[in-house]
């Protein structure tokens, strides 16, 4: 064998081995993929603003609210049928629950209306997550191959969709409280202004309110940072649970489907229940504290106090005419 044939072989075969790897590359693009990520991928566009499945999944559930809502509104009859019967049934329980925690009917009357459909917004989007309506979706090339968007993620798997819920929670909390008690009284909670007056009114009676005047106050910056901290609170453990419950029922999916994945699906199941649950009980527990006048149990213990003192003091003059 010549040395141009020897030259022609090599070539031929590194011209295979290059058709073979782009052949290779050519199916792994053709490969739909999905993977979970922790953002929400985007699905449209509207100008420059972008809706993702887990937006698209809020404003779907939150239509479905409304539709329900309407639709029950006009079938209300004095002699209620088997829906009214049931959603009645369960109004009566959710209010005899929020009796619980608020401790008054007024306060549950006020605060149900704003606690109760969040409680159903946050349920059915738990739900949506999980349902099997993961074969709706968009295929989009990237850079590894043709990636799988769903239309449907759950809006509380993405923190975009839980912080606006969990800072609504509490920035409504206070404008219960406003509503309640007063704008004076909401705002002295974070910055004891009456604390510090103390200091100058009170002085010459109580010398002591010197040292517990300024803690007072520096209470009030505590209870500032507490807000934000329920806004944390509330919206990392919601996102946390929902979307490692869709990432669990995912890979059990990849492992077997149908089989593996229906012990955990039912167990999403609750898992949903209870994290709405959570939410929608700690947002009340806020409003009540909220709309409770701190100030108000003062003079009850000072009158208190008052007629311990004056008993005492009636039993100390009885003891003398008896033992004169």
């Amino acid at each position: 064998m010549s040395a141009n044939q020897k030259i022609e072989n090599n070539l031929n075969k590194e011209v295979n081995i290059d058709t073979k790897i782009v052949s290779e590359e050519v199916q792994v693009s053709d490969k739909v993929t999905h993977e979970s990520t922790l953002y929400a991928e985007p699905i449209l566009h509207i100008g420059s603003f972008t809706v993702t499945n887990s937006l698209f999944t809020s404003w779907l559930v939150g239509l479905v609210l409304i539709i329900f809502a309407i639709i029950l509104k006009f079938r209300l009859k004095e002699i209620p049928g088997a829906l009214q019967n049931i959603f009645e049934y369960i109004i009566d329980g959710a209010m005899s629950i929020a009796d619980q925690v608020t401790g008054d009917r007024k306060i549950t009357n006020k605060a149900f209306p704003i606690v109760f459909p969040l409680f159903l917004f946050i349920l059915l989007n738990n739900w949506m997550g999980i349902l099997p309506l993961g074969g709706f979706g968009l295929i989009e090339q990237g850079e590894h191959g043709q990636m799988f968007i769903p239309l449907i993620r759950s809006g509380t798997a993405d923190v975009n969709g839980t912080l606006p819920l969990a800072i609504l929670s509490v920035i409504g909390a206070n404008i219960f409280g406003i509503v309640s008690i007063g704008l004076w009284k909401t705002i002295n909670k974070y910055v004891n202004i009456s604390a510090l007056g103390s200091m100058v009114t009170k002085v010459r009676k109580d010398p002591t309110i010197l040292l517990s005047a300024p803690i007072m106050f520096a209470i009030g910056f505590l209870e500032l940072v507490g807000e934000f901290a329920k806004i944390a609170s509330l919206s990392f453990r919601l996102f946390g649970n929902v979307f490692a419950g869709e990432v669990l029922l995912a890979s059990m999916g990849a492992i077997l489907a149908y089989i593996i994945p229906t012990p955990f699906l039912i167990l999403e199941i609750f898992v949903g229940v209870i994290q709405a649950f959570i939410f929608s009980l700690l947002t009340l527990v806020y409003y009540t504290i909220s709309s409770t006048d701190h100030d108000s149990h003062q003079p009850e213990v000072a009158t208190s106090l008052q007629v311990g003192e004056e008993e005492h003091k009636e039993g100390n003059s009885v003891q003398v005419k008896a033992a004169h």
